[in-house]
């Protein structure tokens, strides 16, 4: 770590502490419109944060008990693309209510035939006069049942290089021909959505960017997801940690099983090494540096990490891991089952862990591309298309 926690008396912390005793119990509106929410981005939207600044605003509303308003894909992904590409009236109209979490967001993007291969999509964007006529299918949606808008990407030239033929668009879940279908896991639980859209008719200025340049901002978003799904919980930046059930296994005066006792000190070392990622970001954002492969690095990692506290805290239960209510020790069963089922998916979902790997192996570590048998193009060159 190459910076310094500012100290008690910093302006900038005197300032955020102002601002909440005059907003003990802030609305979200209230934090977007102070630029809180998102504070790195420009303003209006934010206040043009550095990493420091940010990190001294996210300690002072954790002092305070304040949360930011959730709305996960829409200020981690959507809105970062708008800022970078959107008109002003698109920033303008969507901006501070994505903010203030008033409208959720989805993303649309996967499709049953491009996972992995999202340039792939066959899912077609027509222009008909003022409006775009939209036809085909997503799937692994979240919260697409939740969500007011989707940013939605579509091939509109089905001629062109498969990389150079799609384009962005802002999508209203409310539009007719949106069919959304619930898609239920083995936790129970209803995430994920399939997404049909039968001649669904978008105006015009719900394009984002230029026509057929769609895919540089679909890299813009899927950046800003790497990021977003490898935070500090366990199921991509949600849910407990492993300090949360090191802390559990400390209270009840540890464990004598020297197995138990390898895999909690493996969890502890990975975990660090995860936070000390993290910390190597932030000192490449204040050096003004390019993000570099930490993004897919901390993803393989994080989604890894979170499958191993599951599991462990699932073995911590005994023979009560076979209930639904199973517990480690006295905790609140509920997360942890959950948890344990939802993270057999931390590897697929937002660039699977194999991905990842080919993304590491080939720009950091210079290893040869995957050749396809098919075509005899690499893995990047099918990229470039």
């Amino acid at each position: 770590m190459d910076f310094d926690i500012p100290a008690e008396d910093d302006p900038r912390r005197i300032a955020v502490r102002n601002w909440l005793s005059e907003h003990p119990d802030p609305t979200g509106r209230q934090m977007a419109e102070a630029g809180l929410v998102a504070p790195h981005w420009p303003r209006p939207w934010g206040l043009d944060a550095d990493p420091i600044h940010q990190l001294i605003i996210d300690d002072e509303l954790k002092r305070a008990g304040v949360g930011r308003p959730s709305n996960q894909i829409g200020i981690g992904w959507a809105g970062p693309t708008l800022v970078h590409a959107g008109t002003e009236a698109q920033k303008e109209r969507y901006l501070f209510p994505l903010l203030a979490a008033e409208e959720i967001w989805c993303q649309l993007f996967s499709e049953p035939g491009a996972g992995s291969d999202l340039a792939n999509l066959g899912t077609r964007a027509v222009r008909d006069g003022d409006e775009w006529i939209i036809n085909g299918q997503k799937i692994w949606t979240s919260l697409a049942q939740h969500s007011s808008y989707g940013i939605l990407i579509a091939r509109t030239n089905p001629d062109a290089p498969k990389h150079k033929g799609i384009s962005y668009f802002i999508c209203p879940m409310d539009a007719p021909g949106v069919e959304i279908r619930p898609i239920i896991e083995m936790t129970g639980a209803h995430t994920f959505n399939e997404v049909f859209f039968t001649d669904v008719r978008l105006p015009a200025e719900n394009l984002v960017g230029e026509v057929n340049e769609g895919w540089s901002l679909a890299k813009v978003t899927l950046g800003n997801e790497r990021v977003s799904l490898s935070g500090g919980g366990a199921l991509w930046g949600l849910g407990p940690t492993a300090t949360d059930l090191l802390d559990l296994v400390r209270a009840q005066g540890g464990t004598d099983d020297p197995f138990l006792r390898d895999r909690l000190a493996r969890l502890f070392e990975h975990d660090e090494i995860l936070r000390l990622i993290r910390l190597r970001s932030v000192t490449a954002a204040i050096k003004g540096e390019a993000p570099g492969p930490e993004a897919s690095v901390r993803k393989v990692l994080a989604d890894e990490h979170g499958q191993d506290i599951m599991a462990l805290a699932k073995d911590l239960c005994g023979s009560g891991a076979m209930l639904t209510d199973g517990r480690p020790l006295d905790a609140d069963p509920g997360i942890w089952h959950y948890g344990w089922l939802f993270s057999q998916a931390l590897t697929i979902g937002g660039g699977t862990g194999d991905v990842q790997r080919n993304i590491i192996a080939e720009r950091v570590l210079g290893l040869p591309h995957d050749v396809d048998v098919e075509t005899g193009l690499t893995w990047s060159e099918a990229r470039r298309g």
